[in-house]
């Protein structure tokens, strides 16, 4: 849409309704944004054609051709997971297209993921070098000197699309979309790296390229993250369904209040940007415009915690500090591992744990070695387990 000069071959590996979807409706959907007044929507034209991951022979011939400069991956913090049978993985698959990219041409590509990891790029580039470690010793030296790895920053809420979305989505377009997406009016897209064979213009878009990530991850991940996080977890345990129900409960709009102090002690950015990327989340969180599920925000704890909640926990526990927010949140996830169906990559593992005796130690130690031997810590997420249980008795 910011170039018309360039198109998307679009993949999916797990769900294999929406190419198809997608195809019928020649690679057109609408965006639908929502806040607080009237939707708009637009249709996007961008995608050339979409694809399920069965079609092996298809997405190694797009991969090989020096038609294809780039490629974006959206595969969650738990498809940078490697397991035994890598081809089955995203990884895996990035791998066999580069595999028979250096066999082809050889022509250099930049790989641009999209996810929540602080330095994303370079965590691509670790797993793309530990799934290559067995392969030939010129295929290895491409990758470092021809594959780019883009480090990126993505923010903005997009909740799963319902059946009142797709009616909403016609009514607005005359479009039958039945793959419509929504969202916010919010949006911001950094990047930082190389694009040697060029790329779209996407700055016609909003997008900003840097030199330094780390600041706006670090911000974004605890902010905005953390803070979904935290919701996820401590919401429904309070009996709230949505993240602007969660920041309307008294005892949610505290505990974020407080997050976002605690995170703030430890941010490289200046306080007033801060202070204003506070407040803009205030706004996001509340609009009733974009509802955004708790659970569908609580998929894949063990991935997003780490990343999310514990640099700002450790960082406290090293000043001897025992702060509620992040407590909180671990609680939550306690709860609800052993409570709610868990969507998660470790899910059987930290189900059982969830269930076992010393379960706060027992469940930490999954994540951190470290923070699982602080007793003060274990007993804290303990207690705020009651404490949360005991708060949902009294709000309801």
């Amino acid at each position: 849409m910011a170039d018309p000069d360039w198109g998307i071959a679009a993949y999916t590996f797990r769900n294999t309704e929406l190419p198809r979807t997608l195809a019928e409706q020649d690679g057109l959907y609408s965006l639908q944004v929502r806040g607080e007044g009237e939707p708009r929507a637009e249709i996007v034209d961008a995608i050339s054609r979409a694809h399920p991951g069965s079609e092996t022979d298809q997405w190694l011939a797009d991969l090989a051709s020096p038609d294809v400069t780039l490629l974006t991956l959206t595969i969650t913090e738990a498809g940078y997971r490697l397991s035994g049978d890598q081809d089955g993985t995203a990884i895996g698959r990035v791998l066999a297209g580069l595999r028979g990219r250096h066999r082809a041409s050889g022509a250099p590509i930049a790989l641009v993921p999209c996810d929540n990891l602080p330095g994303n790029g370079g965590v691509l580039r670790e797993a793309i070098r530990t799934a290559a470690a067995g392969e030939a010793p010129d295929f290895r030296s491409w990758i470092e000197d021809h594959v780019s790895f883009v480090d990126t920053v993505v923010d903005r809420i997009t909740p799963a699309t319902t059946e009142q979305d797709v009616t909403a989505t016609a009514r607005l377009t005359g479009f039958e979309d039945r793959a419509p997406v929504v969202t916010e009016p919010f949006s911001e897209w950094l990047l930082a790296g190389d694009f040697p064979l060029g790329r779209p213009a996407w700055e016609n878009s909003g997008a900003r390229f840097v030199d330094d990530l780390a600041a706006y991850e670090q911000r974004k991940l605890w902010f905005l993250n953390g803070a979904h996080t935290l919701l996820a977890y401590a919401g429904p345990a309070l009996g709230c369904a949505t993240v602007d129900e969660a920041v309307r409960h008294p005892v949610l709009a505290r505990l974020t209040a407080s997050w976002w102090d605690v995170a703030s002690r430890h941010a490289s950015l200046p306080e007033e940007d801060l202070a204003d990327y506070r407040q803009r989340l205030r706004q996001r969180f509340s609009s009733r415009g974009v509802r955004h599920n708790l659970l569908q925000i609580a998929a894949d704890g063990s991935q997003k915690i780490p990343a999310r909640i514990l640099p700002v926990l450790r960082a406290e526990r090293a000043a001897q500090r025992m702060p509620d927010a992040p407590v909180a949140a671990l609680a939550g996830w306690l709860i609800h591992l052993r409570d709610r169906p868990v969507s998660d990559p470790r899910a059987d593992e930290l189900v059982s744990l969830a269930h076992s005796a010393d379960a706060p130690r027992r469940v930490l130690s999954a994540l951190d070695v470290t923070l699982a031997n602080d007793r003060e810590l274990v007993s804290a997420v303990e207690d705020y387990v009651e404490h949360l249980r005991l708060s949902a008795g009294r709000t309801v």
